[in-house]
């Protein structure tokens, strides 16, 4: 059902799922160290059933009835089933992989347990942000590097390492994919604000609304002034506010996305988009690679940056 394979009741369905990112990301390495598509794809299959677990327990997590247009998983079959059903995914990554060879199917079993570690880290991180009042840059950075970067780094060299391709090669693509990583979060973050709910499937000013401290509302909240203040007592609240804050409602999600845009932080985080998307095509170029996918990864990246636009 998560999949949007079947409808709540097990019968086929053609629901839109996610845009197929990493399961791509891990081909392309594959054919990126000199090898046939096809032994990426156990890669392939597992990352993206560990997104995907990751996915039904944020969901969870963020109280989110819907995605992709459909309501979640919990929301339908309840929490309980919800969080076995992510745990089984994460299992079933892993024994896709060690099936997939018995040269190299270990190995990248370690790198996804590695990165869904550090995954997990990021995530939690970002719960605990919630009940922060001061967040800095940094902080907030480094929560997305290992939130959505260490994944995407995996994704972008599991490929290689079921290819048996050398460590400076794994890790120039594994380096390529956690700065798309980082792109990715941050134009996310804009989107979780300003993004359009026709193409983004949640409520536009969803992350506002919640009181998430992205990206852009971190960067805002550091700039100082009257608005910054202003914004900080609107998503936090005094000091000594009951806790947990009930959510913004229509107005205060309007005035809260003018603010942010007015300390800088749209702008800071697009910025910061670019730059990691530089980052990441740099990376591309530290070790020889073959010639289509290395183009196929560039596009790939430059996609991801501009589809805020």
């Amino acid at each position: 059902y998560h999949l949007g394979w079947t409808d709540r009741d097990g019968r086929p369905a053609g629901a839109p799922g996610g845009k197929g990112i990493r399961p791509t990301l891990a081909l392309l390495s594959a054919e990126a160290a000199w090898a046939e598509a096809s032994v990426g794809i156990p890669g392939g299959v597992a990352v993206e059933l560990v997104h995907n677990f990751s996915l039904i327990h944020d969901d969870i997590i963020d109280g989110d009835h819907e995605r992709h247009h459909r309501p979640t998983v919990w929301s339908v079959y309840g929490i309980g089933p919800a969080i076995i059903a992510g745990d089984a995914l994460e299992t079933l990554a892993h024994q896709v992989l060690l099936e997939a060879s018995a040269t190299t199917g270990p190995g990248a079993s370690a790198a996804l347990a590695e990165a869904t570690a550090a995954m997990i880290a990021g995530q939690a991180d970002d719960i605990a942000f919630e009940k922060r009042r001061d967040v800095s840059v940094d902080e907030c950075m480094a929560m997305s590097a290992a939130k959505t970067g260490a994944l995407l780094g995996c994704a972008s060299s599991i490929g290689a390492v079921l290819a048996g391709a050398p460590p400076a090669t794994v890790g120039a693509l594994r380096d390529y994919g956690r700065h798309l990583g980082l792109a990715f979060q941050a134009i996310d973050d804009l989107l979780g604000i300003w993004g359009d709910p026709a193409r983004t499937g949640k409520p536009a000013g969803n992350d506002l609304r919640q009181r998430k401290k992205s990206m852009p509302v971190v960067s805002a909240l550091a700039a100082g002034g009257e608005e910054a203040e202003e914004l900080r007592d609107l998503l936090l609240g005094p000091a000594g506010a009951e806790d947990p804050l009930p959510p913004l409602e229509g107005g205060e999600v309007e005035r809260a996305a003018y603010l942010v845009d007015a300390c800088g932080g749209r702008e800071w985080t697009t910025v910061r988009a670019k730059a990691h998307l530089d980052a990441a095509l740099g990376a591309l170029e530290r070790v020889r690679i073959s010639a289509v996918p290395h183009r196929q990864l560039a596009d790939l990246a430059v996609y991801v940056v501009e589809r805020e636009s």
